[in-house]
């Protein structure tokens, strides 16, 4: 790979997230790996552009997701009574206790934010994958570079593994339908996550943007429209 590129060739320049060297990018061959000529450190990989692959995580991600939030998490049964509640239960039941925040952050973490990011990939692959370019794609892609570190179904997961550890010894706890979704949804969103979203600028890049398509016809019709006027 080469280093210090020309002065007016800026537009490949990648630098090398640990000691700062710049590079040019260039295309490599499948299963390859670019590293930094200083330190070694790996700086891309080979794109994946196979987004039929992700496009169908990113639904199964949605179908699991619906399943989690449809059906009780636990099932807990003290002297007789039986309580069970979902995760947007028991956010609503902290709301109800006082715990405002609480129930805010709980809800944005496990259901607002993996949500939105699901529904951005789906809104930015789909057509992509089909050859046609999205709407917005910068305001999606930087929804979900904001989205991605607020994302904690994984944090989420291991509370409730703890808690219910913890609570086996005061009451009988019986694993709902939701929790298998939720752990199924951990491992299938760590398989989406695992996507590097820079391979995507590569394909909008090759995609024509409709919204300039359209202006572009609107400006040569009424180009059209000003010739074919005869002044009078």
């Amino acid at each position: 790979m080469d280093t210090l590129p020309p002065v007016d060739d800026v537009t490949d320049l990648i630098a090398c997230p640990n000691c700062d060297t710049l590079h040019r990018r260039m295309d490599l061959p499948p299963h390859e790996t670019a590293r930094c000529v200083r330190c070694h450190s790996v700086l891309y990989r080979s794109p994946d552009l196979r987004l039929s692959r992700v496009l169908a995580l990113t639904v199964t991600c949605l179908i699991v997701f619906a399943i989690a939030n449809a059906f009780p998490i636990v099932e807990i049964e003290v002297q007789g009574i039986y309580t069970e509640t979902t995760l947007i239960g028991a956010a609503w039941a902290l709301y109800r206790e006082g715990m405002w925040l609480v129930a805010l952050l709980v809800f944005a973490t496990t259901v607002l934010f993996p949500l939105s990011q699901l529904l951005a990939l789906v809104h930015l692959i789909a057509p992509l994958s089909v050859g046609r370019r999205p709407r917005a794609v910068f305001a999606v892609m930087r929804a979900i570079e904001f989205c991605r570190p607020w994302g904690m179904i994984e944090v989420f997961m291991l509370g409730v593994l703890v808690s219910l550890v913890k609570l086996s010894a005061m009451a009988s706890v019986l694993p709902g339908i939701a929790l298998w979704a939720f752990c199924a949804l951990t491992v299938f969103l760590a398989m989406v996550l695992s996507y590097d979203l820079r391979n995507l600028w590569q394909l909008i890049d090759r995609t024509p943007d409709p919204v300039a398509q359209d202006a572009h016809a609107k400006a040569i019709a009424r180009s059209r429209n000003d010739r074919g006027t005869v002044p009078r």
